[in-house]
């Protein structure tokens, strides 16, 4: 059992900053909680039976070996934080996230839940617009549920490239893409969430690579297929029809 606790920093330039950005995205968090999940319970349960099933597929499905020092932007309760400290090959791992209630108060709820290797994490208040690191610091750069809330997804790609090493990669999963054959639900689903006061934005899969084209980060999309037997085929004839679900693998340029 891992019994050192991760180490928040309150990053208080971050905060002087964005005050009023930090109300906004607290209040945004939750609200996607309660529309995606139904309530915070439902939602942990996905992190500790669901979201798992993420880093072995992104190992034997797209071949990503993750190690070294890893970046997760959008953090939030940082379940995927948790699950990278848990590879051998991962030394160091940043959890930033716009809102510090939800890393000071989900993330540590979160890390006992999964069995953490919390020595390893580092909690930051931050804004993925503006990362406060050093360029070619990261290995990889990580994010679950997180471009599509971006005011600017370009932007958002720039610093993940700029924090990068040589070589280091991106990786963005569980995205919401509009699917091919258009839902007549669409409408009511948005005006449910801006009731909620989430300001949801939803990309096709050629908006998401047309981002990745404007920020210079060549990228590799992957379908995310976790279901097995019967269940697995049944997604995959129907993925990109009626749900759409993919992974994101961007690189940056040179050699590491």
């Amino acid at each position: 059992m891992n019994t050192a606790e991760s180490k928040y920093v309150e990053n208080k330039p971050y905060l002087v900053r964005c005050e009023r950005e930090q109300t906004l995205a607290l209040r945004e968090s939750a609200g996607r909680l309660a529309t995606e999940f139904g309530s915070e319970e439902e939602w942990l349960h996905c992190v500790k039976d669901t979201f798992p099933k993420f880093i072995p597929f992104l190992r034997q499905n797209c071949g990503l070996e993750f190690r070294g020092r890893v970046l997760e932007i959008g953090a939030g309760g940082a379940w995927l934080s948790a699950e990278m400290s848990k590879l051998p090959g991962v030394v160091e791992v940043f959890a930033t996230d716009g809102s510090p209630k939800r890393l000071k108060e989900l993330a540590p709820k979160v890390f006992k839940l999964v069995n953490a290797y919390e020595a390893k994490i580092t909690r930051m208040p931050g804004d993925f617009h503006q990362l406060d690191f050093p360029a070619n610091y990261f290995d990889f750069v990580v994010s679950s549920a997180v471009l599509h809330h971006a005011t600017n997804i370009v932007q958002v790609l720039r610093e993940a490239k700029r924090v990068l090493k040589p070589g280091g990669r991106f990786v963005a999963i569980r995205e919401p893409v509009w699917p091919l054959v258009k839902i007549k639900s669409r409408s009511k689903m948005l005006a449910k969430l801006l009731a909620t006061g989430v300001n949801e934005r939803f990309y096709t899969l050629s908006d998401y690579k047309e981002f990745f084209k404007q920020a210079a980060l060549p990228v590799d999309v992957k379908r995310v297929n976790l279901a097995s037997g019967f269940k697995y085929y049944v997604n995959a004839m129907v993925n990109g029809l009626t749900h759409a679900r993919y992974a994101f693998i961007g690189t940056k340029r040179g050699r590491s």
